[in-house]
């Protein structure tokens, strides 16, 4: 009986595996949205964590130093503008802040900084960043969907779009907001032309991140199974009567299914009441001040996303009272940018470390960038106007090269001189860590087969590990 049996066995076992979506992706329905897929080539990085410091960081305060502003400092501008946002155009304007080099590799870094400093041997920090845009919201759509106009999907939505999703119970893409939704709003999040699924899923920082995410008292999962059911029944029964309906209704179909998941999968892997004092310590969870604690709480979650295998992790920054606007230091330079680096720095320093220490670091690429810089001049007597000639951001982990300067700006620190990088570039070699040859990630929309990059991107070489 056994001998006969034995196939049998093998095929309950192949059964339950094919159940599995980790597993026989051909029994799952071609238009479930979730199913893993396979990458162009080897990935470098598993998941990405795009730490959005929106409205500037000034480049020159921050990881590019330049003496000569110190020189110049109080004397009219010596180098020839390009418009700004309000041409308010003052002298140049020296940093408040020193730097001091870091690490093995003796990278310097400003006194804004001293957390993140410490990491430095762990960054790859590029100096020749540009953007084709110099307004908040076209820039920020710019840096996110890779145009600077509304509609388009964000790099979130294209990476769960090409590789699908690693976990079953949370989106392939989520957003923890620390309290500023960027200046365009949620349509930086947004999936655009591609289907609804691989949208951004906005938490929100405290006890409840997403509205409804607990069901009443009184319902039974076994009812709300019953109502998905019969939803899912309706939709597909409705999708031949409607002319291109049918990926629209799987993908309204798989969200449904999403969100009953989501109910025991989001309270668990939000609740940090189980994390270690010494780890709530190192994030700075227990901080005086009130927006470390709530970017810790959002930098703490993002490692527990990555962990479960969520895709790709956006963090905002927090807001306090009497400056809304993030980075943005038109005016009063020092205490815009001390407040914002204050609530950011030990959390982000936490981040780093916490992944290194569980190998996480290796395979989660973390990105810190704005969507431009801020010019070596004044604005008015102490504030710094837009400027997306030449500005920094930097990337770690995920194979990306540890401990390393990329480009240059020039002398005063305005334009990008050497090595000179577009946000297109940013966006292929984020990809192509991940397993994608951006060139080949396209949806046919509008006649077109359309792409993160467009018809721009180049690798940045030199980055990759």
């Amino acid at each position: 009986m056994l001998r006969r049996c034995a196939g049998g066995f093998g095929a309950v076992a192949l059964a339950a595996l094919l159940a599995d979506r980790s597993y026989g992706a051909d029994v799952v329905a071609p238009s479930d949205p979730f199913v893993p897929r396979p990458p162009h080539h080897a990935p470098r990085a598993r998941n990405v964590i795009f730490l959005f410091m929106e409205g500037g960081v000034s480049q020159v305060d921050s990881f590019d130093p330049k003496p000569l502003l110190a020189r110049d400092h109080g004397k009219p501008f010596k180098l020839k503008t390009e418009p700004t946002q309000f041409n308010a155009k003052g002298n140049t304007l020296a940093s408040p802040w020193a730097f001091k080099n870091y690490g093995r590799c003796g990278t310097p870094v400003s006194d804004l900084f001293p957390n993140v400093a410490t990491c430095v041997d762990d960054l790859a920090i590029v100096r020749s960043m540009t953007s084709d845009f110099s307004e908040h919201a076209a820039a920020n759509y710019f840096l996110h969907t890779g145009t600077g106009q509304q509609g388009r999907p964000s790099m979130g939505a294209w990476a769960a779009y090409g590789l699908g999703s690693q976990c079953r119970d949370l989106p392939g893409f989520v957003v923890l907001n620390s309290g500023k939704m960027p200046i365009g709003g949620p349509d930086s999040f947004n999936s655009g032309f591609l289907p609804a699924s691989y949208q951004g899923s906005v938490f929100r920082a405290g006890a409840d991140p997403v509205a409804y995410i607990r069901p009443p008292d009184d319902a039974k999962p076994s009812i709300q199974r019953d109502k998905l059911d019969a939803i899912r029944d309706l939709d597909r029964a409705a999708a031949p009567r409607f002319e291109g309906a049918p990926d629209a209704l799987e993908s309204a179909v798989a969200n449904y299914e999403m969100a009953f998941r989501m109910q025991s999968a989001v309270p668990d892997v939000l609740n940090l009441a189980g994390e270690s004092s010494a780890i709530r310590s190192l994030y700075g969870l227990d901080s005086a001040n009130a927006p470390t604690r709530i970017y810790a709480e959002s930098c703490l979650k993002a490692r527990r996303l990555v962990e479960r295998g969520v895709r790709f992790v956006e963090l905002t920054v927090p807001a306090y009272p009497g400056d809304p606007d993030a980075w943005d230091a038109h005016g009063n330079l020092r205490k815009n940018h001390e407040f914002n680096a204050r609530a950011v720095d030990q959390p982000i320093a936490g981040l780093l470390k916490d992944l290194k220490s569980r190998g996480l670091l290796d395979e989660t690429l973390v990105v810190f960038a704005s969507e431009f810089g801020r010019t070596p001049f004044a604005q008015g007597s102490d504030g710094r106007d837009h400027n997306p000639y030449g500005f920094s951001l930097w990337l770690a982990g995920g194979g990306v090269k540890p401990g390393i300067t990329y480009g240059a700006t020039d002398e005063y620190g305005y334009k990008a001189v050497e090595g000179r990088c577009q946000v297109y570039d940013l966006h292929a070699t984020m990809l192509h860590l991940l397993g994608i040859d951006h060139t080949r990630l396209t949806y046919r929309w509008g006649g077109r087969d359309m792409r993160l990059t467009d018809v721009h991107g180049e690798l940045i070489h030199p980055l990759i590990a």
